[in-house]
This record gives C-alpha cells, sequence and structure tokens, in this order.
C-alpha cells in the first residue's frame, strides 16, 4: 500500500490590503489597530474586487503548487476544494476549479469534490486525499482551501466582532502517492454538533417557505441578518483551544508520538 505524502503547495491572496485603520477609516467601524491586534494579533487582512470568487483564487493557488510539484494537469487524477464561500449555492465551486484550470480544453475530466467543514474543511480535505491516496485508486489529489469572506461580512460596528477575523485567500496542497517511508502519518477529526450555532451564516434556511420571501413587486426580501456570519466569540474561542489540545493528545496517541517527536507545530488561529 502506498503512503501519502504533500508534493507541492501554494497560495494566493487577493492584491487589495485592509489594515485594522482602515477598517475603521473606510467603514466606519468603532475599532482601533490596538483593539484588534490585543484581542487577536491581527494586523491586516486580503479583501477580494468585485467578481473575483472562490475559484478565481482556488486556480492560482493551485498553479503554485502544482507547478511546484512538478506536476501538469493531466497529473491530477482528484481534485478536492474545501470552502464555505463557494462561488454559487451548486454546483460545488470544484468543478469551476477543474473549468478554470484548462482541464476540460485539455480533454481531461478528474472527479471534483467540495467539502463543506468551515475552518477544519482542509484538514478533512486532507485526511480524505490522503485515504484516497493510500487505497490506491488515485497517485495525485489537489487539495485546495479557498475563501471569500469578505462578500459576506457586516462592515460596520455592529459586526467588528467577526469582521476583524476573516478576509480572503486561497491554500493549496498536492497529495500524491509514494513508495517511501513519509508523508501523512495520521490524523484525529472530530465534530460537536451541540455549539453549530456558534459560529454560524444561516442565509438559505431550506426548511423555510418561501425560501426567499418577495414583496408585492416581486423583488426578493432577505434580511440584513441573515447575510452575515454570526459568531458566539467566548464559546468558540473556548472550545477551539480546549478542542485543539484534545485533537492533538489523541492524534499523539493513535501514532505513538510524544511532544518531544515534533519540531514543528502549525496551529489553525484560534481567534
Amino acid at each position: 500500500m502506498p503512503n501519502a505524502y504533500i508534493s507541492g503547495t501554494g497560495f494566493y491572496v487577493p492584491d487589495q490590503v485592509i489594515t485594522n485603520d482602515e477598517l475603521a477609516r473606510r467603514y466606519g467601524i468603532d475599532t482601533t489597530d490596538e483593539w484588534i491586534r490585543q484581542r487577536t494579533g491581527i494586523e491586516e487582512r486580503r479583501f477580494a474586487p468585485e467578481g473575483v470568487g472562490c475559484s478565481d483564487l482556488a486556480v492560482e493557488a493551485s498553479r503554485m503548487a502544482m507547478k511546484n510539484a512538478g506536476l501538469v494537469n493531466k497529473d491530477i487524477d482528484m481534485i478536492i476544494l474545501a470552502t464555505l464561500s463557494p462561488d454559487h449555492h451548486f454546483p460545488g465551486a470544484g468543478v469551476y476549479l477543474q473549468r478554470k484550470l484548462g482541464m476540460c480544453d485539455e480533454g481531461h475530466f478528474p472527479p471534483a469534490m467540495d467539502v463543506r467543514n468551515q475552518c477544519s474543511g482542509f484538514l478533512y480535505s486532507l485526511a480524505t486525499a490522503s485515504s484516497m491516496v493510500k487505497s490506491g485508486g488515485v497517485k495525485n489529489v489537489l487539495v485546495v482551501g479557498s475563501e471569500v469572506h469578505s462578500a459576506a461580512l457586516d462592515l460596520s460596528t455592529r459586526g467588528r466582532a467577526v469582521t476583524s477575523l476573516f478576509g480572503d485567500g486561497a491554500g493549496a496542497a498536492i497529495v500524491s502517492a509514494t513508495d517511501e517511508d513519509r508523508g501523512v502519518r495520521g490524523w484525529y477529526l472530530g465534530a460537536d454538533g451541540r455549539h453549530a450555532d456558534a459560529l454560524c451564516q444561516k442565509i438559505w434556511d431550506i426548511s423555510k417557505r418561501p425560501l426567499v420571501p418577495v414583496n408585492e413587486e416581486g423583488v426578493g426580501q432577505v434580511k440584513p441578518d441573515m447575510l452575515w456570519a454570526y459568531m458566539e466569540g467566548k464559546l468558540v474561542f473556548k472550545n477551539a483551544v480546549e478542542r485543539m489540545i484534545g485533537s492533538l493528545m489523541l492524534a499523539f496517541q493513535d501514532q505513538k508520538l510524544t511532544l518531544d517527536d515534533i519540531d514543528l507545530f502549525v496551529f489553525h488561529q484560534a481567534n
């Protein structure tokens, strides 16, 4: 059975830089650079321009990852794209990425799937990709995490707790097969549905009839609160820190490792 390793990585961020001070100056948000830095450590974020979506950012990150891995389109056996801000409600952004990379024009149509696991989406995708590679079914999987958060941020003082945290960007990795004794050793994944509403965006409540109310003129009416991401910051932070430590210990236990065996830790920022 082959092992799975990361053969190349890539990233892309939009050109537009939004500093903490600019959040206050441009959008009138009642905040300061000091307030945001003290609570999050964040100095700036990137916002994509209008007309640029999730798959557009993903294309640039993917091209860099493939170049660094020494691969071309026809070498990719599968695409897994993790996002909570897809181009459209459906189809998945993965098929748009496939098309924009030029694979369709080359007569190459690898399977493409989206993963909707928010902050943990890339890890879920990496676990899925490495499992597919280890099964022997594929040799090279393009894994991408891409977000355009700025399109759904409440750019007002009311939304500052969320707006200050998020920006736009994409990261990609090629998960490839190898006969060498290296690569992805293992993982621990989990979920806790009890806190599903602590960080959410409920613009599409499929249980509602009609899905989008309309006025007498037939114009859709969506409450602004439904458009914006909602977060119970203290609860999310507390759970993120506790779960990160607990998950790490379980992963160590599974791989029979200790803290002393690890040379570098790279954590998701638990804001």
